[in-house]
C-alpha cells in the first residue's frame, strides 16, 4: 500500500493533523487506530437504557482560545454548559474550586472577600522551601484545607501523599474570592450538541481520508510505502520499550443505571475524604439530555489499565525525556499528543498543538 501520510491513532490530536492533512494539503492520508471505534478517550456512545455516556470519563470543552473554538465549531453545533463541581466534606456537598462561598458553607461563616484573605493567611503555615505538593497547600492554605480538599484525594488519585509528589503537581491553590462556583472561568465552555463522537466523524468526512480500525500499526507498517508518519501513540512503545516501560496512572470505570431522573445536585461531585472512589459524574446534567432514567459513573483510579495520566514524578520524567530526546532525531516521524509527548493535554491544548503542529509541518511542504 503507498500512501503520503500514515497518522497513528484517531483521538483528537490524530484527527485534527489527518482533517488538516486532507483538507488543506487535499492529499491522502491513512489513519491507523488499535481500538474498535475513533475519537480516543473523548468516544462517546449510548447505553442499553439510551443514555448518552463518555466511555473514558467526562469531558467538558472550555478554552479561551478563539480559534480551536472555532474550529471545533467547523464539526458540531454546540451546547453551552457551564461545569459545576460539589466536593463531599464532612457530610456535605460545597463547591470546588475553593471559593468565598466554599469557605463561607465550611466554616458556617459570612466572610466579605477582604476578610476571606484574611481567614486564609491565619492558617497558612510557613515553609521556608516549597519542595512538594503538600508544601505548596500548606504554605497557600493550611492544614485544614489540605486534609479535606487535597490530601486524602491525592492519594486515591496518585497512589501516594502529595509529600511525595513534586511542587508542580499541585502548583498553586485557585482560591476565588468572589462567589463564582463554575469549576472554569474560560470564555468558550461547553460540549458538542450530539456528541464527541459525532464530531470527531465529521472530521473524517474528507475523501481523502481512510481509517483502519482494530489495527495495530505494527502489525502493518511495514506494508506500507509512505512519507510521513504522525504518531500519536505511547512514545514507550514506539520504541518497543528500548529504556524501560514508562508508567501511567489509570482509571477503573463503573457505570451505573438508576430508575430516576436525577441522582446528584450537579453533574460533577468529588469526594476527597470519603469511598475509595474520585468521583461521580452524572451525564445527563452534562449533555442536557431528557431521560427518565439516569447514569452515573464512579471513577477508581488504579494501576495498570489504559494509559490516562503520565506519572508525575521525577523518575518518569527522567525517563520520558530519554525517549524524548531519540524522538526528537526522528526524520519523518511527527510525534503529537499525550502518549507521545507524556504530557497531560486538556482537550483545547491538544487540538491547539496539533494545530500548530501543522502549520509547521506545512511550512516545511512549502518550503
Amino acid at each position: 500500500m503507498k500512501v503520503k501520510y500514515v497518522v497513528v491513532g484517531a483521538g483528537l490530536a490524530g484527527l485534527t493533523m489527518a482533517e488538516r492533512i486532507a483538507n488543506e494539503l487535499n492529499e491522502k492520508v491513512l489513519i491507523i487506530e488499535k481500538r474498535p471505534h475513533i475519537a480516543g478517550n473523548v468516544y462517546d456512545s449510548y447505553n442499553d437504557d439510551g443514555i448518552l455516556i463518555h466511555n473514558y470519563g467526562p469531558h467538558t470543552f472550555h478554552t479561551n482560545d478563539k480559534e480551536v473554538f472555532e474550529y471545533v465549531l467547523k464539526f458540531t453545533e454546540w451546547n453551552d454548559y457551564q461545569h459545576r463541581v460539589l466536593s463531599y466534606v464532612n457530610g456535605n456537598f460545597v463547591p470546588m474550586p475553593i471559593s468565598l462561598e466554599t469557605i463561607n458553607q465550611l466554616y458556617n461563616l459570612n466572610l466579605s472577600e477582604d476578610e476571606m484573605d484574611e481567614f486564609i493567611a491565619g492558617r497558612r503555615e510557613q515553609i521556608d522551601e516549597i519542595k512538594t505538593s503538600e508544601d505548596v497547600v500548606l504554605s497557600q492554605g493550611g492544614r485544614d484545607i489540605y486534609e479535606k480538599f487535597f490530601k486524602y484525594f491525592t492519594i486515591k488519585q496518585w497512589g501516594v501523599s502529595p509529600a511525595e509528589l513534586d511542587k508542580t503537581v499541585i502548583s498553586r491553590i485557585p482560591f476565588r474570592k468572589n462567589r463564582d462556583t463554575r469549576y472554569f472561568t474560560d470564555k468558550y465552555q461547553g460540549n458538542p450538541k450530539h456528541g464527541y463522537t459525532k464530531m470527531c466523524e465529521k472530521m473524517l468526512e474528507s475523501k481523502n481520508i481512510m481509517i483502519m480500525l482494530n489495527t495495530d500499526y505494527k502489525d502493518v507498517i511495514d506494508d506500507i510505502e509512505y512519507e510521513k508518519l504522525i504518531y500519536t501513540g505511547p512514545i514507550d512503545y514506539f520504541y518497543d520499550y528500548e529504556f524501560g516501560k514508562l508508567l501511567y496512572r489509570s482509571i477503573r470505570f463503573q457505570f451505573e443505571t438508576y430508575d430516576k431522573e436525577s441522582y446528584q445536585p450537579t453533574a460533577s461531585s468529588r469526594y476527597p475524604m470519603d469511598y475509595d472512589y474520585t468521583r461521580i459524574t452524572e451525564f445527563k446534567k452534562m449533555t442536557g439530555q431528557k431521560h427518565e432514567k439516569t447514569t452515573i459513573l464512579k471513577e477508581f483510579p488504579c494501576f495498570g489499565g489504559e494509559p490516562y495520566y503520565p506519572y508525575p514524578t521525577e523518575e518518569w520524567k527522567v525517563l520520558a525525556s530519554k525517549y524524548r530526546e531519540k524522538a526528537a532525531k526522528e526524520k519523518n516521524v511527527i510525534f503529537l499528543g499525550r502518549l507521545a509527548e507524556y504530557k497531560y493535554y486538556d482537550m483545547d491544548d491538544v487540538i491547539r498543538r496539533a494545530l500548530d503542529c501543522f502549520e509547521e509541518f506545512r511550512r516545511e511542504v512549502n518550503a
